[in-house]
């Protein structure tokens, strides 16, 4: 599923349940010594979807160690993200010089809890939710928002190792032309930054498009961030 909004260039292991002989190396055990079923769960599945991503680009596995705010820590070489929900986990990577960054996330597909889009939402942004729901009421828009700029998060800290509230991009969507009768729903966006950014080599990061499709319960959003870009 989350193959359909990223390039070919990009791996992508994902897993439905969680399987019950996930190898962790001493390091990530460390990790989630003492944390509950549900997070070793989420942390193990999410490890053996990293390890079967990299082995799709050729590369052996290692420890993948949250770094700052929690971030995996990648391979030389390699860029990747992880993301899980209820009933789903997966990861994607890509070689460093094909792309400098990647973004997924992955949530049911539902509306938000009461009152959570007010602080995840700029105005100008609940408007076109507004107007995009009256054209697709199938979609929970406010949803596809939050896992949006949650893309849009995974995206930019890697590059600059800075925070990005959600008030810090202002988001548009475009769903796909209709075609034949579907379970699926996709499209893409475009996030706009509204704070100052720059990448590693200096370039000033202005804004970054992805794709979503919601299909199965799930809303997927993905960014894969090109050199070019």
């Amino acid at each position: 599923m989350l193959a359909e909004v990223l390039p070919p260039r990009v791996v992508v292991a994902e897993r439905f349940t969680d399987p019950s002989d996930v190898y962790l190396f001493p390091e990530e055990e460390a990790v989630i010594a003492r944390a509950v079923d549900k997070r070793r769960r989420e942390f193990s599945t999410g490890r053996y979807c990293a390890r079967q991503a990299l082995a799709g680009l050729g590369v052996d596995a290692v420890p993948l160690l949250p770094g700052e705010r929690g971030a995996p820590g990648w391979p030389p070489g390699v860029v990747g993200s992880l993301t899980h929900c209820e009933g789903y986990r997966a990861a994607a990577v890509a070689r460093d010089h094909e792309l400098v960054s990647l973004g997924i996330d992955a949530e049911p597909h539902g509306p938000l809890p009461e009152g959570v889009l007010g602080s995840v939402a700029l105005p100008a942004e609940e408007e076109t939710l507004a107007g995009l729901g009256r054209g697709r009421p199938d979609v929970h828009w406010d949803r596809l928002l939050f896992s949006a700029k949650e893309s849009v998060y995974k995206t930019w800290f890697p590059l600059t190792g800075e925070w990005l509230g959600f008030e810090e991009a202002e988001l548009s969507f475009v769903p796909d032309e209709a075609g034949e009768p579907s379970e699926s729903v996709g499209g893409t966006f475009r996030a706009r930054l509204l704070k100052t950014g720059h990448d590693p080599r200096g370039r000033a990061l202005t804004g970054f498009e992805g794709r979503w499709v919601v299909t199965r319960g799930l809303v997927l959003t993905a960014i894969a961030h090109a050199p070019e870009s």
